[in-house]
């Protein structure tokens, strides 16, 4: 992720002391790294480096290994999400109709690559292989609104709409 996009870590004493509640549970659980990470990230609502720094000192693991666990599995995000989540269906029957050429409008838009989050945290952007909607292809979602049959001209005034 660029330095201009991103977006600092902004973690709570609440959701510090529900960590710490949740490494406690899992402490000397064999595997405990796993739900560990889970739950972590639903406090968080992503595992940035301090968090997996609190969950290897308080575990007793290396940072290496959470990190190894973290970026192994694709339900863990290391980077946060937008209050406004941006999916660019990239499957066969959408990328054949262009979709490549809709996300490209989408990163140009907001400044920022597919995976990364807006600076403002409003907007984050995720290539997708198939939303089941290939009869609407290409296929953009924005949080659970389904847009469909897009072109690249239409995508900056679809994502105005969801500016608050």
């Amino acid at each position: 992720m660029s330095e201009k996009t991103a977006v600092p870590f902004q973690g709570t004493p609440e959701q510090e002391a529900q960590l710490k509640e949740v490494i406690a549970k899992h402490h000397d659980q064999p595997g405990g790294l796993m739900p560990t990470l889970q739950e972590a990230q639903g406090i968080y609502g992503y595992l940035p480096i301090e968090v997996q720094t609190m969950i290897a000192e308080g575990l007793g693991k290396s940072l290496s290994e959470v990190y190894g666990v973290a970026t192994f599995y694709s339900q863990f995000s290391l980077t946060p999400k937008g209050k406004h989540r941006i999916s660019v269906c990239l499957g066969t029957a959408c990328y054949v109709k262009g979709s490549d050429k809709i996300l490209e409008a989408v990163e140009a838009k907001l400044g920022i690559k597919s995976g990364e989050c807006t600076a403002d945290g409003l907007f984050s952007i995720d290539s997708c292989r198939c939303v089941g909607a290939c009869g609407l292809a290409p296929v953009m979602m924005v949080d659970e609104d389904v847009y469909g049959k897009l072109t690249a001209e239409q995508v900056g005034k679809i994502l105005d709409g969801y500016k608050d």
